[in-house]
Protein backbone atom coordinates (compact mmCIF):
# COMPACT_ATOMS: atom_id res chain seq x y z
CA UNK A 1 0.00 0.00 0.00
CA UNK A 2 1.24 3.48 -0.78
CA UNK A 3 2.11 6.21 1.71
CA UNK A 4 -1.28 7.70 2.57
CA UNK A 5 0.24 11.07 3.46
CA UNK A 6 2.33 11.38 0.29
CA UNK A 7 1.46 12.03 -3.33
CA UNK A 8 -1.35 10.16 -5.05
CA UNK A 9 -0.49 6.61 -6.08
CA UNK A 10 0.17 5.74 -9.68
CA UNK A 11 -3.10 5.33 -11.52
CA UNK A 12 -3.96 2.08 -13.30
CA UNK A 13 -3.33 3.51 -16.78
CA UNK A 14 -0.72 6.16 -16.05
CA UNK A 15 -3.03 8.98 -17.11
CA UNK A 16 -3.84 7.49 -20.53
CA UNK A 17 -5.90 9.58 -22.93
CA UNK A 18 -7.31 9.18 -26.43
CA UNK A 19 -8.59 11.94 -28.69
CA UNK A 20 -11.18 10.50 -31.00
CA UNK A 21 -14.44 12.17 -31.90
CA UNK A 22 -14.61 12.72 -28.13
CA UNK A 23 -11.80 12.61 -25.56
CA UNK A 24 -11.38 9.54 -23.35
CA UNK A 25 -9.07 10.10 -20.36
CA UNK A 26 -8.06 8.50 -17.11
CA UNK A 27 -8.62 11.01 -14.33
CA UNK A 28 -6.25 11.61 -11.40
CA UNK A 29 -6.61 9.37 -8.35
CA UNK A 30 -9.34 10.33 -5.90
CA UNK A 31 -9.93 8.96 -2.43
CA UNK A 32 -13.02 6.71 -2.66
CA UNK A 33 -14.95 5.06 0.13
CA UNK A 34 -17.93 2.74 0.15
CA UNK A 35 -20.30 3.53 3.04
CA UNK A 36 -22.85 0.87 3.96
CA UNK A 37 -25.80 0.90 6.34
CA UNK A 38 -29.04 2.75 6.96
CA UNK A 39 -28.73 5.81 4.72
CA UNK A 40 -30.99 7.78 7.05
CA UNK A 41 -28.68 7.20 10.04
CA UNK A 42 -27.49 10.59 11.28
CA UNK A 43 -23.91 9.42 11.82
CA UNK A 44 -23.58 8.12 8.25
CA UNK A 45 -25.33 11.10 6.66
CA UNK A 46 -23.31 13.62 8.65
CA UNK A 47 -19.98 11.90 8.00
CA UNK A 48 -20.58 11.75 4.24
CA UNK A 49 -22.01 15.23 3.78
CA UNK A 50 -19.35 16.92 5.91
CA UNK A 51 -16.50 15.20 4.04
CA UNK A 52 -17.89 15.93 0.57
CA UNK A 53 -19.44 19.31 1.47
CA UNK A 54 -22.66 18.41 -0.37
CA UNK A 55 -26.20 17.38 0.55
CA UNK A 56 -27.23 13.73 0.45
CA UNK A 57 -28.20 12.67 -3.08
CA UNK A 58 -31.54 11.15 -3.93
CA UNK A 59 -31.91 7.69 -5.46
CA UNK A 60 -30.12 7.46 -8.81
CA UNK A 61 -28.26 10.73 -8.25
CA UNK A 62 -24.80 12.04 -7.39
CA UNK A 63 -24.13 15.22 -5.41
CA UNK A 64 -20.98 16.93 -6.72
CA UNK A 65 -18.60 19.55 -5.37
CA UNK A 66 -15.50 19.65 -7.57
CA UNK A 67 -13.59 16.40 -6.93
CA UNK A 68 -15.78 15.63 -3.92
CA UNK A 69 -19.03 13.72 -4.35
CA UNK A 70 -21.55 11.37 -2.79
CA UNK A 71 -23.20 8.88 -5.16
CA UNK A 72 -26.31 6.85 -4.34
CA UNK A 73 -25.26 3.26 -5.10
CA UNK A 74 -28.16 1.27 -3.60
CA UNK A 75 -30.69 1.54 -0.74
CA UNK A 76 -27.90 0.84 1.77
CA UNK A 77 -24.75 2.02 -0.03
CA UNK A 78 -23.02 5.28 -0.92
CA UNK A 79 -19.83 6.01 -2.82
CA UNK A 80 -17.96 8.91 -1.22
CA UNK A 81 -15.20 10.65 -3.19
CA UNK A 82 -12.80 13.35 -2.01
CA UNK A 83 -9.54 14.69 -3.45
CA UNK A 84 -6.58 12.40 -2.83
CA UNK A 85 -5.03 15.04 -0.58
CA UNK A 86 -7.89 14.42 1.88
CA UNK A 87 -7.50 10.63 1.91
CA UNK A 88 -5.84 10.18 5.30
CA UNK A 89 -8.02 12.73 7.08
CA UNK A 90 -11.19 11.25 5.53
CA UNK A 91 -10.25 7.80 6.86
CA UNK A 92 -9.71 9.24 10.34
CA UNK A 93 -13.04 11.11 10.23
CA UNK A 94 -14.96 8.06 9.00
CA UNK A 95 -13.36 5.92 11.71
CA UNK A 96 -14.38 8.40 14.40
CA UNK A 97 -17.90 9.02 13.07
CA UNK A 98 -19.04 5.48 12.20
CA UNK A 99 -18.78 3.65 15.52
CA UNK A 100 -22.09 1.77 15.14
CA UNK A 101 -21.31 -1.78 13.89
CA UNK A 102 -24.31 -1.50 11.54
CA UNK A 103 -22.60 1.39 9.72
CA UNK A 104 -19.55 0.35 7.74
CA UNK A 105 -17.02 1.98 5.48
CA UNK A 106 -14.31 0.58 3.25
CA UNK A 107 -11.46 2.38 1.49
CA UNK A 108 -11.77 1.42 -2.19
CA UNK A 109 -9.47 4.16 -3.52
CA UNK A 110 -6.84 1.91 -5.01
CA UNK A 111 -9.37 -0.66 -6.21
CA UNK A 112 -11.13 1.78 -8.56
CA UNK A 113 -10.25 3.74 -11.69
CA UNK A 114 -11.95 6.94 -12.80
CA UNK A 115 -12.31 7.72 -16.52
CA UNK A 116 -13.97 10.59 -18.36
CA UNK A 117 -15.66 11.06 -21.71
CA UNK A 118 -15.69 14.70 -22.82
CA UNK A 119 -16.60 16.65 -25.92
CA UNK A 120 -19.81 17.68 -27.69
CA UNK A 121 -22.68 16.56 -25.46
CA UNK A 122 -24.53 14.39 -28.00
CA UNK A 123 -21.33 12.58 -29.00
CA UNK A 124 -20.29 12.00 -25.38
CA UNK A 125 -23.69 10.42 -24.71
CA UNK A 126 -23.41 8.33 -27.88
CA UNK A 127 -20.08 6.80 -26.83
CA UNK A 128 -21.49 5.85 -23.42
CA UNK A 129 -24.66 4.45 -25.03
CA UNK A 130 -22.63 2.17 -27.29
CA UNK A 131 -21.33 0.30 -24.25
CA UNK A 132 -24.02 0.24 -21.54
CA UNK A 133 -27.74 -0.57 -21.38
CA UNK A 134 -28.60 2.88 -19.99
CA UNK A 135 -30.78 5.63 -21.46
CA UNK A 136 -28.19 8.37 -21.96
CA UNK A 137 -30.61 10.77 -23.68
CA UNK A 138 -30.43 14.35 -22.35
CA UNK A 139 -33.97 13.98 -20.99
CA UNK A 140 -33.20 10.81 -18.99
CA UNK A 141 -29.54 11.29 -18.03
CA UNK A 142 -29.48 14.85 -16.72
CA UNK A 143 -26.63 16.55 -14.85
CA UNK A 144 -26.36 14.82 -11.48
CA UNK A 145 -27.68 11.48 -12.80
CA UNK A 146 -25.86 8.37 -11.60
CA UNK A 147 -26.28 4.81 -12.92
CA UNK A 148 -24.63 1.54 -12.00
CA UNK A 149 -24.55 -0.73 -15.01
CA UNK A 150 -22.37 -2.84 -17.27
CA UNK A 151 -19.63 -1.57 -19.52
CA UNK A 152 -19.22 -4.33 -22.05
CA UNK A 153 -18.75 -7.39 -19.84
CA UNK A 154 -17.81 -5.69 -16.55
CA UNK A 155 -19.47 -3.66 -13.81
CA UNK A 156 -19.16 0.09 -13.68
CA UNK A 157 -21.03 3.30 -12.96
CA UNK A 158 -21.67 6.47 -14.97
CA UNK A 159 -22.56 10.00 -13.94
CA UNK A 160 -23.10 13.31 -15.64
CA UNK A 161 -21.40 16.28 -13.97
CA UNK A 162 -22.71 18.58 -16.70
CA UNK A 163 -23.22 18.90 -20.45
CA UNK A 164 -20.40 17.46 -22.55
CA UNK A 165 -18.99 15.20 -19.85
CA UNK A 166 -19.70 11.75 -18.46
CA UNK A 167 -17.50 10.18 -15.81
CA UNK A 168 -17.06 6.44 -15.37
CA UNK A 169 -15.79 4.44 -12.42
CA UNK A 170 -14.78 0.79 -12.71
CA UNK A 171 -12.62 -1.74 -10.92
CA UNK A 172 -8.91 -1.05 -11.36
CA UNK A 173 -8.39 -4.65 -12.48
CA UNK A 174 -10.46 -4.02 -15.63
CA UNK A 175 -9.33 -0.43 -16.31
CA UNK A 176 -7.41 -1.36 -19.46
CA UNK A 177 -10.41 -3.24 -20.86
CA UNK A 178 -12.84 -0.39 -20.13
CA UNK A 179 -10.45 2.21 -21.56
CA UNK A 180 -10.07 0.11 -24.73
CA UNK A 181 -13.86 -0.17 -25.08
CA UNK A 182 -14.31 3.58 -24.68
CA UNK A 183 -11.42 4.32 -27.06
CA UNK A 184 -12.84 2.02 -29.72
CA UNK A 185 -16.33 3.50 -29.31
CA UNK A 186 -14.85 7.00 -29.84
CA UNK A 187 -12.80 6.25 -32.96
CA UNK A 188 -13.36 8.80 -35.73
CA UNK A 189 -15.67 7.39 -38.37
CA UNK A 190 -17.70 5.32 -35.89
CA UNK A 191 -20.22 8.08 -35.12
CA UNK A 192 -23.84 6.97 -35.44
CA UNK A 193 -25.71 10.22 -34.76
CA UNK A 194 -27.74 8.74 -31.92
CA UNK A 195 -28.19 12.06 -30.09
CA UNK A 196 -27.71 14.46 -33.02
Amino acid sequence: MSDLTGPAPVTALGGAAFDGYVRIAEEPQRAMFTLRGDLSAAALTTAATVLAAVDMPERGRIALNGESAIAWMSPDELLLMVPWSGHASAMAQLDAALQDPALNWTDVSQARTLLSISGPDGLVREVAAKLAPVDFSPEAFTPGSFRRSRIGQVAGAFWCPGPGRIEVVCFRSVADYVFALLRDAARPGSEVGLFA
